[in-house]
């Protein structure tokens, strides 16, 4: 394993409920505190009644609420939640760990007709990549699945990345799988069929698919290496 960033939490509670898309109530030492939740997924099987949170003391005065939700337990694995960091840590997974080779310019939040795509990337060999990160924190029997609720704006993404394909850019979507537990990765057909078809289509067009598999421990979250499409489902498409 290869450390990506520090990924440090200030207090462990217990999640209460979530009230909101972005809004949740975590019991820490008898209080109550509202918690910023910045994955827009449901995140059902981290955010129910009960379960063991970790929450970060947020920066800025002027914020309607003063922490941040950070991980949540699966099992014995702590698992990130807070979906503000997925640009960070891709930064690092480009430039320091350089998982798409040698880099010449890297431009985030790069303007691709009508949609704004993550990353450009320039590499040292002239090729242009276009980048899309998507974060998974859904896994089943051992496979990553993404999304974990209906996405118009994930789908719309990748139709994008089809049309960079005709452009002559090379398009990747960069998968930050978060469940350490996973072994494979699938778009997730049963809770959004239609992005599982714009997903197959996007591969068949020549989109290429990066699922990297991040674990957190004692503070950092690690690079574990790249886990494949699982065969059958991919081969059948």
């Amino acid at each position: 394993m290869r450390k990506i960033i520090r990924y440090s939490w200030d207090k462990m509670g217990e999640f209460i409920e979530r009230r909101n898309r972005f809004l949740g109530i975590v019991g820490v030492e008898g209080k109550l505190l509202k918690v910023h939740i910045h994955d827009s997924g449901r995140l059902e099987e981290i955010l129910y009644k009960g379960n063991t949170v970790f929450i970060k003391k947020a920066r800025g005065e002027k914020r309607k609420t003063h922490w941040d939700l950070l991980l949540g337990k699966v099992n014995e694995y702590l698992i990130p939640v807070n979906s503000a960091y997925h640009r960070k840590i891709s930064e690092v997974l480009i430039k320091k760990l350089k998982i798409f080779g040698d880099i010449k310019d890297v431009k985030p939040e790069f303007k691709f007709k009508e949609s704004r795509i993550d990353f450009f990337l320039e590499k040292e060999n002239g090729e242009n990549l276009l980048l899309e990160v998507k974060g998974c924190t859904l896994s089943k029997n051992k496979v990553a699945l993404f999304p974990d609720a209906p996405t118009s704006r994930g789908a719309k993404h990748i139709n994008s990345l089809i049309s960079a394909v005709r452009e002559g850019f090379q398009p990747y979507l960069l998968i930050l799988v978060l469940r350490p537990d996973s072994t494979c990765f699938l778009p997730n057909k049963e809770n959004d069929p239609y992005f599982a078809k714009v997903f197959y289509k996007g591969l068949k067009e020549g989109i290429k698919v990066k699922p990297i598999l991040i674990e957190y421990k004692d503070g950092w979250l690690y690079y574990k290496g790249e886990i494949p499409l699982c065969g059958k489902e991919v081969e059948g498409k």
